[in-house]
């Protein structure tokens, strides 16, 4: 067994078709409005003070509708207004499939009930770095922020695997990468698959398609992304009393072979698993080193 979503459990017990799962997802899509979206039907804010919200939120580990209020575009009732509504109205993919017709309430609670209890040895509350990895509260830093960049810029839906401890960053067709130096050094490692070199760019240049954009712009748009997470990695990083140095992000196209952890490195590695299956890896390849 592995991690799942409901959705892809349903499929595996023979309750629901990928088909009927793909129409459940894009009701879920549809019903879920950001809260963006809901200020704006609302008449609370513009496109324009949206977008702003949103480009200061890559420079700071804040929700979005506390940076609107931080800015002065929202009061603290127009936010609870606004996360009410968003609360009352979100559907759940269990939800949507009663909704379609694929299953009926009784049927969805049994379901539940034997996901959550299948899925539960794998659920991850909290990074838990081993302790023999110099500079715990660090490495906690990166994955806790490259999970919230992952889900505020990028919109990915997905669930943390466990840390492991690796050898080898398997195979992928690109992975993107950045250097830590200072109080503790490190090579930091996004792998990038097509589909998520796509969404990178479209946060990224606030496009709606990126299809027509060429192969150097979806690389930049990759590395801009890692350059966020990793200048949000060092700034909280400094509120801990570690200075990080960083180096320049950079595309390394992964061999065979994968990429392998250097020699007096520790390689901790952090599945991350999407709602459509797709599995791409955060990696941290740690200087033991810099533990002195």
């Amino acid at each position: 067994m592995a991690i799942k979503f409901f959705g892809q459990f349903l499929i595996d017990q023979g309750a629901i078709s990928h088909s009927i799962l793909l129409k459940a997802l894009k009701l879920q899509e549809k019903t879920n409005r950001k809260l963006g979206e809901i200020v704006f039907d609302l008449g609370l804010m513009s496109r324009v003070d949206i977008a702003r919200v949103q480009q200061s939120q890559r420079h700071q580990d804040i929700m979005f509708g506390d940076k609107a209020v931080e800015m002065g575009f929202l009061s603290p009732q127009q936010l609870e207004q606004a996360l009410t509504l968003q609360r009352d109205n979100h559907l759940y993919i269990g939800e949507a499939l009663v909704k379609l017709g694929a299953l009926g309430h009784a049927e969805l609670n049994d379901y539940l009930k034997k996901f959550h209890l299948e899925q539960k040895p794998f659920l991850v509350e909290k990074v838990s770095i081993p302790a023999s990895v110099p500079h715990q509260s660090v490495w906690e830093i990166v994955a806790d922020l490259s999970y919230k960049m992952l889900s505020r810029i990028a919109g990915l839906s997905f669930r943390p695997g466990a840390c492991e401890i690796i050898e080898r960053l398997p195979q992928r067709t690109m992975i993107a990468e950045m250097g830590f130096s200072g109080s503790a050094s490190a090579r930091y490692l996004l792998s990038v698959s097509p589909r998520t070199r796509k969404i990178f760019a479209r946060a990224i240049l606030s496009k709606d398609e990126v299809e027509n954009e060429t192969a150097e712009i979806l690389d930049d748009s990759v590395m801009e992304f890692i350059n966020i997470i990793c200048g949000n990695i060092a700034a909280k990083a400094s509120q801990q009393g570690f200075q990080l140095d960083l180096g320049a992000p950079a595309i390394n196209r992964a061999t065979d072979a994968g990429v392998h952890v250097p020699e007096d490195h520790t390689g901790l590695m952090f599945p991350i698993y999407l709602n459509d299956g797709e599995v791409f890896e955060l990696a941290i390849f740690v200087n033991n080193k810099s533990a002195s």
